[in-house]
C-alpha cells in the first residue's frame, strides 16, 4: 500500500513521503496564486479552483484560501467560503450543495497519534469529513477529524466540532452540542 492509500484509509502514514510533499507543494502553489489573484479576476479564479480541486466548480471561496492537497475536496453547488477557510484535505472533504462558510472556519481531516513515541516516528492519520447540503458554518469554527455534519443545519460561530452533529439543528459551542431542532 502506498503512503497515499495509507493516508485515505486512515491508518497510519509518512506524510514527508515523496508524492504526497510533491502533492502538497503543488496545492501550495496553486493556493498562493490563488490568493495573490485581484479581486476583480474571478473567471481567473474559478480556473484556478479548478485546477486545485480537480472539478468544476461554482463555488465562491475568498482569499485567503489554504488546503493540503485539494484533490480530496469534493464541493457540491453554490458553495461559499469566507477569507481564511483553511483545509487539511489528508482524507477526503465531501461538502454538500449550498453550504456556506464564515470567515476563519478551519477543516481538520489530518491527526496525530496521542502516544508521543509514535508522534516522533513521525506518524500520522486523517480521517473523512462531511457536511450536508444547506449547513451554515459560521466564522472561526473548527471542525475535527472524522466528523459528519447533517443537512440543514447551523453551526454557531467559535464551535470546536469534534463529535458528529445530526440534520436540522443548531449547534455551537466547544465541544459543539446540539442547542435546539429547527
Amino acid at each position: 500500500m502506498t503512503e497515499k492509500e495509507k493516508m485515505l484509509a486512515g491508518e497510519f502514514y509518512e506524510a514527508s513521503d515523496p508524492e504526497l510533499s510533491q502533492d502538497r507543494l503543488r496545492a501550495k502553489q496553486i493556493c498562493h496564486q490563488f490568493n495573490q489573484t485581484n479581486p476583480s479576476q474571478m473567471q481567473h479564479r474559478q480556473s484556478i479552483l479548478k485546477e486545485l480541486l480537480n472539478q468544476e466548480t461554482d463555488a465562491h471561496i475568498e482569499p485567503h484560501f489554504y488546503c493540503d492537497y485539494g484533490y480530496n475536496i469534493h464541493l457540491g453547488e453554490g458553495f461559499y467560503a469566507n477569507h481564511n477557510c483553511v483545509v487539511l484535505d489528508c482524507n477526503t472533504v465531501k461538502i454538500g450543495d449550498y453550504v456556506q462558510f464564515g470567515p476563519n472556519v478551519q477543516v481538520y481531516t489530518a491527526t496525530h497519534p496521542i502516544d508521543s513515541k509514535q508522534r516522533l516516528e513521525g506518524k500520522e492519520m486523517a480521517y473523512p469529513i462531511q457536511i450536508g447540503d444547506y449547513t451554515w458554518i459560521g466564522g472561526s469554527t473548527v471542525i475535527m477529524p472524522g466528523v459528519t455534519i447533517g443537512r440543514n443545519t447551523v453551526i454557531g460561530a467559535g464551535s470546536v466540532v469534534t463529535k458528529s452533529i445530526p440534520d436540522g439543528v443548531v449547534a455551537a459551542g466547544n465541544p459543539c452540542k446540539v442547542i435546539k431542532h429547527t
